[in-house]
């Protein structure tokens, strides 16, 4: 019986079109699907960082500005105050004993300020600087100042001037929380050298509620 050879078969022709098709389809494909991972990651990531980065329980997203104390009497609020605590600063490094502030109103409206502090040697560093009260619409006499120790010829220029912001103040005059708006300055005055711990708990409490650090707060002569 003859050997019969079955013809092979032609390969098909090359559908150049329809493979870059497929290949167009794979690559959109993919692009699609890490777009969509990274977008998923990036969510992820987000939703961590916002977890780690809230507040602490019970800390405000957002503090309201401070109230400063109105109307203040000048006149009143003169003379000798004993520094209790304070919020540390650079300023006051050198202080390691009892600190006081003396104001005395002048007659242009503004007031001397003397501030005094004892050394780690016994001696004492006084500064002197002047202060002026700040108007508020709405709270005439409100207990907004700013202090400058730098000479009197720079007075013209703002970097010069510091906040100082009555805080919180008892009728008679007394006791005094005295801040800056930005939170990082506090101070406590008190009229006597040595204020009664509960007293100066009260008012370190009160700060807190402002957004003070109060953990940070050093006591002063203590």
């Amino acid at each position: 019986m003859p050997c019969h050879t079955p013809r092979a078969t032609p390969p098909a022709a090359f559908d150049d079109r329809a493979h870059s098709a497929s290949i167009g389809t794979l690559a959109a494909a993919f692009c699609v699907g890490g777009a969509l991972t990274l977008l998923a990651l990036t969510n992820s990531r987000t939703a961590r960082a916002q977890t780690v980065a809230g507040p602490a329980d019970g800390a405000p997203l957002m503090r309201a500005p401070l109230q400063v104390v109105a109307p203040v009497d000048l006149k009143r609020y003169a003379g000798l105050w004993h520094e209790q605590a304070r919020l540390p600063n650079r300023f006051q490094k050198q202080c390691t004993g009892a600190v006081s502030a003396e104001y005395t109103p002048l007659e242009d409206g503004s007031v001397e300020v003397r501030n005094r502090c004892i050394l780690a040697d016994g001696s004492f560093d006084e500064s002197v600087g002047s202060a002026r009260q700040v108007p508020v619409a709405g709270q005439p006499g409100a207990g907004r100042l700013e202090v400058r120790f730098a000479p009197e010829w720079l007075g013209w220029l703002p970097l010069v001037w510091g906040d100082y912001w009555i805080l919180k103040l008892d009728r008679d005059y007394q006791v005094a929380l005295v801040g800056t708006p930005n939170r990082k300055y506090l101070w406590v005055l008190s009229r006597v050298p040595r204020l009664d711990a509960a007293a100066l708990q009260a008012e370190l409490d009160y700060a807190r509620t402002l957004g003070f650090d109060v953990d940070k707060v050093e006591l002063t002569g203590r």
